[in-house]
């Protein structure tokens, strides 16, 4: 297509060098093909075509304060020019350890980690020393990052390939994985609370831990039914198991406590990356002490060269300092519920049938007759190819989102572009076959 041809251009060159021509598997699959982008500023972002896009993919969520803000820049400006990595301990980390360790609940401990991936891992040794078990309890469609032993139950070609719900069939998301992945983990339906309760009633002596994500962001958007996560709490305490929320997208974006002071549920261990440091690489794991321990001692070992990195840190100060400064959770809910409502109306006034939920920050829109979606099972339900024609008619015309139908609010979307972005889908709505 001639809109996007010197990013064609770049990415054949591209496939020359890198592998699939990009440097991470989700790339792939932007439309009509990888796009090569020179700038982002506030909340739009530009192609190499001179393309500017209203962004609502914010680079898979991070960027909460937008592209480029000059608060956080200044701030990584200045610290950088003090030293980019010491190999050693700085000031800017405590301070910002100390001002997560307000913020979050559980967060008694941390340790600073480059991404939500190995945040993850190091969770889930944690947990194994902590109790002495070797598996741990996963949901089908939670996203835990790449690595082998959570590199499952993320996709399958259709329900039925899922399996009973009461014992789920393991899909693997890539080859390459050891058989001995799939004895380490249970994977349940999320969102039933009775099934866990069944599984633990007979396995809790294996199991080691419970992963979620709080809000289950990487498919489809979907909140925890009334007192489930409270349940989850309940059952993790009753049978000594430690409770993980993967807070990797939630965490200082559905508010600033995370989604554990969202839903006033509070987990043992939890990951937070993304919107921490506005893009920059940092991640954080935080915990309570009685677990966290285990790192203090050096009974369980968590490493790496480039951690607590001096830009990454001076982003994350920077960032979450004017999330409480200003309150921007208040202004991403109140826009994200004018987005939805926007995209209701329009589909309502279009004939489409759109559901649209989640909690206002980032949520999801899918075409689909049913009146909600409750689990991974229940998004089988979508039309994914009016997803896909729909999302391709809004790039076209300036709205950037992510491919599966997640949309993400930061603080520099304005109300007029929220209401351009409803007006935009409207025009799409009415040349979309009903």
């Amino acid at each position: 297509m001639e809109r996007y041809a010197r990013s064609r251009e770049l990415y054949e060159r591209a496939c020359k060098v890198l592998a699939g021509g990009v440097s991470s598997e989700f790339r792939k699959f932007s439309y009509p093909h990888p796009l090569f982008y020179t700038h982002g500023t506030g909340s739009h972002v530009f192609d190499v075509d001179g393309n500017a896009y209203l962004d609502f993919t914010l680079s898979q969520g991070p960027l909460i304060l937008g592209h480029s803000p000059p608060a956080v820049l200044a701030a990584v400006a200045a610290a950088s020019e003090r030293g980019q990595l010491f190999g050693g301990q700085h000031l800017a980390e405590l301070d910002l350890a100390e001002t997560i360790q307000r913020l979050i609940p559980c967060a008694e401990l941390l340790r600073f980690c480059l991404d939500g991936s190995e945040a993850v891992h190091t969770a889930l040794r944690l947990a194994r020393a902590h109790t002495g078990r070797p598996r741990f309890l996963r949901f089908e469609g939670h996203y835990h990052g790449w690595l082998d032993n959570v590199a499952f139950g993320l996709t399958a070609a259709d329900e039925a390939a899922l399996g009973p719900r009461t014992q789920p069939t393991p899909q693997p998301w890539t080859a390459g994985l050891p058989e001995r992945v799939f004895e380490e983990a249970f994977v349940l339906p999320w969102n039933d609370l009775a099934l866990v309760e069944q599984l633990l009633a007979a396995h809790h002596q294996q199991v080691a831990a419970i992963i979620l994500e709080p809000i289950m962001c990487n498919s489809s958007c979907i909140e925890p039914r009334p007192g489930y996560l409270a349940g989850l709490r309940q059952l993790c305490d009753q049978y000594g198991i430690v409770l993980i929320f993967d807070e990797v997208i939630t965490g200082f974006r559905v508010a600033l406590g995370g989604a554990q002071t969202h839903y006033d549920v509070t987990p043992d261990l939890t990951i937070f990356a993304k919107a921490v440091a506005n893009g920059y690489p940092l991640s954080v794991l935080a915990g309570k002490r009685s677990v966290m321990q285990l790192l203090e001692r050096g009974t369980v070992i968590h490493a790496g060269t480039m951690n607590s990195g001096v830009p990454g840190v001076a982003a994350a100060q920077a960032t979450l300092a004017i999330l409480e400064r200003d309150h921007v959770h208040d202004r991403l809910h109140a826009l994200g519920q004018r987005l939805m409502a926007g995209l209701r109306a329009a589909a309502r006034a279009s004939g489409h049938q759109l559901l649209v939920q989640g909690p206002g920050p980032m949520f999801h829109a899918g075409f689909t007759a049913a009146s909600a979606v409750s689990d991974y099972r229940d998004t089988f339900a979508y039309n994914r190819a009016s997803n896909t024609t729909f999302l391709q008619g809004l790039h076209d015309r300036g709205i950037r989102v992510i491919g599966r139908g997640l949309w993400y609010l930061s603080a520099a979307h304005t109300a007029e572009e929220i209401d351009f972005a409803v007006d935009i889908a409207h025009d799409v709505l009415r040349e979309l076959p009903i």
